[in-house]
């Protein structure tokens, strides 16, 4: 009787020497591998809390953008430089593309399209700016994990295989086997989380950078396509042709000239005669 009591307090020991009473409890059972997936936790967490302060719609589109921008659009008195100006000033992604377009008009339609493109390749590689970080956490840390789970059974079996009397004993098999797959359990739980917020925040981007192509297609639509030419551009044509509106205004002098010849001739030969 007493031999089984002490078997079932033996038994009950070892529970609570491989049972998790915490987090801690769980990292230190987890063995070595557990700091590069605690590492990759904490970086993970890091650019996730600063693209979604980033990726907020309020900073990639303003709402007052473009209700603000289309009356200084329609005074071209100025040549859009108070349309530029007011892009430049605003510092949004919307803004930069917006601004190279508006430096294109005069140009082309296709010129216009391609500036607007290049800007916005620009700004969706800032957009999507530590995204394949998050790729490649939510790659390796199971990774990590099944690294931590291999490394931590060979020691259990190590330790079996070095011990005589281990050898029957199931039981400290199995607790090195309980303490190594925790690696790979926390591998999961750093790469599911970041996996999911990784679709979430590109699909996010997505979704901006359909509302900016929508909203550039209507200032082609708007501006470049109807032919719209800053003022700037029309002084400089009007200075080009300048000349030759002077070469025409000149023009009637010269018969004034030779009606004063004339003149004098008549006189001459009245005072001759």
């Amino acid at each position: 009787m007493n031999t089984l009591i002490g078997a079932g307090a033996g038994l009950l020991g070892q529970a609570e020497a491989v049972q998790v009473q915490s987090i801690w409890d769980f990292v230190v059972k987890g063995g070595p591998m557990m700091i590069p997936i605690g590492l990759c936790s904490l970086l993970a967490m890091a650019v996730i809390v600063e693209r979604l302060i980033s990726l907020r719609r309020s900073k990639i589109i303003p709402p007052n953008f473009l209700p603000d921008l289309k009356p200084v659009m329609d005074n071209n008195g100025d040549g859009y430089r108070g349309a530029l100006e007011y892009c430049e000033r605003n510092a949004s992604p919307i803004a930069a593309v917006f601004a190279a377009g508006i430096r294109s008009l005069g140009a082309s339609v296709e010129i216009v399209e391609k500036h607007i493109e290049q800007a916005g390749q620009r700004e969706i590689l800032k957009l999507r700016k530590y995204l394949r970080m998050l790729s490649v956490i939510a790659s390796i840390a199971p990774l990590l994990g099944l690294l931590g789970t291999i490394f931590g059974m060979i020691d259990a079996f190590q330790t079996v295989a070095a011990s005589g009397e281990a050898l029957g004993r199931t039981e400290s098999l199995a607790k090195g086997i309980y303490q190594a797959m925790i690696t790979t359990a926390a591998g999961l739980m750093v790469a599911i989380p970041v996996l999911v917020c990784y679709h979430w925040l590109s699909g996010k981007i997505e979704k901006l950078v359909g509302d900016m192509d929508q909203m550039t297609v209507e200032f082609v639509e708007r501006h470049a396509l109807r032919g719209d030419r800053p003022t700037h551009v029309l002084k400089k044509a009007s200075r080009e042709i300048r000349p030759n509106v002077v070469m025409d205004a000149s023009a009637p002098a010269t018969p004034k000239i030779a009606d004063d010849d004339e003149n004098e001739t008549a006189e001459s030969a009245a005072s001759a005669s």
